[in-house]
């Protein structure tokens, strides 16, 4: 996993969480982490992958597949903020179309922090642990 600064946690004595961990998911090595995990990626994928035994009861395969997802959400937010503009002028004031540019920069932001967050849970799920440097 990556080094760096880390967020300390209670329920595991001496665990440092890697920078991004989502807080939604509970420390590796704590009782029920891969049940938050497994909660947690389900969050980031369509809520129709939660009837799909495959994905629930295989967390590894769950976090490759919504770091997929949440990458392909990222391709779509990109897309549509180089064509706002040209797109949305003609239909739209400016100050709605300047509104709808800078909810698309919010959800960028977001997506990047979720698609680093999914990283990390999958290598906790791979066994990877985060050892951080001085």
């Amino acid at each position: 996993m990556v080094a760096g600064a880390g967020r300390h946690t209670d329920a595991v004595p001496d665990a440092v969480l890697p920078p991004g961990w989502p807080p939604e998911v509970r420390p590796p090595g704590t009782s029920d982490w891969q049940q938050s995990a497994v909660a947690w990626l389900l969050d980031q994928c369509p809520h129709e992958y939660r009837g799909h035994p495959a994905l629930v009861h295989q967390p590894i395969a769950l976090a490759w597949l919504a770091a997929r997802h949440v990458l392909a959400q990222g391709q779509a937010n990109t897309a549509a903020r180089s064509a706002v503009r040209a797109d949305l002028s003609p239909l739209l004031d400016a100050r709605a179309v300047d509104g709808v540019l800078a909810a698309l920069e919010h959800e960028h932001a977001r997506l990047l922090a979720v698609h680093r967050a999914v990283g990390l849970v999958g290598d906790a799920l791979r066994g990877l642990r985060y050892v951080p440097r001085l």
